[in-house]
C-alpha cells in the first residue's frame, strides 16, 4: 500500500519540488540584482557561497526561451558548468556554447570542466567514456580532450585559456587559476582523489571569455 501511495504521489512531488527550485532562483537572482551575477549551470544543488545553482528543467543549455525569463543579453558575469557538457552531444555542445555567450556581458567568463580523453590512465578512459563504468557515465555522449573542446567555444567566438589538462605526450598540465571564479571539485588541487599529489583523477578545465 505505501509503495502504491508513493507513486500516485512521485509526479506530483515532482512538480511541486520544481516549481519551489524555479522561485528559489528567483528570489536568489533577484538579491543578486546590482552584484556580479554568478550561475551554476546544472548544479545538482552543489555550488559556493556567492553563486546560484540553476537545474536544466527550468535554465536549459538547449532553450534560449528559459534563458530569456531570467536574464536579458549580456548580463551575467560568470558561468560554471561542471562535467556538464559530456552529457550533449557535440552539435547540441556548439548550440549551448552560443547560448552563454549571447548571455554573458563583454569579458565575462564562463568556466568547465569535462572528463580528459588525453588522461594517462586507462582506467579513468573507461571509468568516464561514454558507456563506461563510472557514475553518469551510461548518459555520457562525448569524450572531449582539450583540443576538442577548446574548439567547441572558439567556434562562438571565446577566448579560451587552458587551466587543466592532459596533452597528447600524456603530460599533465596545470595553470593557476582562482577558485572566486568558478570552483571545480575534480581538478587537481580539490579532488580527494589526487592527495597524494598525483592526478589520478582530473578534467578538462577551461575559461571561455567573451571577448
Amino acid at each position: 500500500m505505501k509503495a502504491f501511495i508513493k507513486n500516485i504521489l512521485r509526479p506530483y512531488y515532482k512538480r511541486f519540488k520544481a516549481y519551489t527550485e524555479r522561485r528559489t532562483f528567483k528570489k536568489r537572482l533577484s538579491a543578486q540584482r546590482g552584484e556580479e551575477i554568478k550561475i551554476v549551470i546544472g548544479s545538482s544543488g552543489i555550488y559556493e557561497d556567492g553563486w546560484i545553482p540553476s537545474e536544466a528543467h527550468f535554465l536549459n543549455l538547449l532553450d534560449e526561451k528559459s534563458w530569456r525569463n531570467y536574464f536579458a543579453e549580456n548580463e551575467i558575469d560568470y558561468l560554471l558548468a561542471e562535467h556538464v557538457w559530456e552529457h550533449i552531444t557535440l552539435e547540441d555542445g556548439k548550440k549551448a556554447a552560443s547560448l552563454c555567450y549571447k548571455f554573458l556581458k563583454k569579458g565575462g567568463r564562463l568556466r568547465l570542466a569535462v572528463p580528459d580523453g588525453f588522461h594517462k590512465s586507462q582506467d579513468y578512459i573507461e571509468y568516464v567514456k561514454p558507456g563506461g563504468h563510472g557514475a553518469g557515465a551510461d548518459d555520457h555522449k562525448i569524450l572531449y580532450n582539450y583540443k576538442t573542446f577548446s574548439a567547441v567555444f572558439e567556434e562562438s567566438g571565446f577566448k579560451v585559456e587552458l587551466l587543466e589538462y592532459f596533452d597528447e605526450k600524456k603530460r599533465f598540465i596545470a595553470n593557476k587559476w582562482n577558485k572566486e571564479k568558478g570552483y571545480i571539485h575534480r581538478s587537481i588541487q580539490y579532488d580527494k582523489r589526487n592527495s597524494d599529489g598525483q592526478p589520478n583523477y582530473t578534467s578538462i578545465i577551461i575559461d571561455a571569455i567573451k571577448v
